[in-house]
């Protein structure tokens, strides 16, 4: 079992930046994937960026080149610096662990990028 807490959101205007950190507690050997999605009022949950367990990245294409997410050996943070936010990019955003057999999804954090 994997518990996931995620921090860093907030209120930012557009063009600003915010680091968002999810911390894991529990057994993440078995952890393949971990990642960020997010959801917008009244739409679906998308995928942000995840980081496979051989440290290849994958990137929304609304996001390339403005958000860059990190983790440690051990899976126990996982981090997404956003930079250059734009207001499209308000939505609860979530931390996500995945194994082969498991899924696991903090509580979410908002995020609100308003001038």
């Amino acid at each position: 079992q994997v518990q996931l807490v995620e921090s860093g959101g907030g209120l930012v205007q557009p063009g600003g930046s915010l680091r968002l950190s999810c911390s894991a507690s529990g057994n993440t050997s078995r952890i393949r994937v971990v990642g960020w999605y997010r959801q917008a009022p009244g739409k679906q949950r998308d995928l942000v960026a995840t980081i496979g367990s051989g440290g290849s990245t994958n990137y929304a294409d609304s996001v390339k080149g403005r958000f860059t997410i990190s983790t440690d050996n051990a899976k126990s943070t996982v981090s997404l610096q956003m930079n250059n936010l734009k207001p499209e990019g308000t939505a609860v955003y979530y931390c996500n662990y995945r194994a082969f057999v498991a899924n696991y999804w903090g509580q979410g954090t908002q995020v609100t990028v308003s001038s």
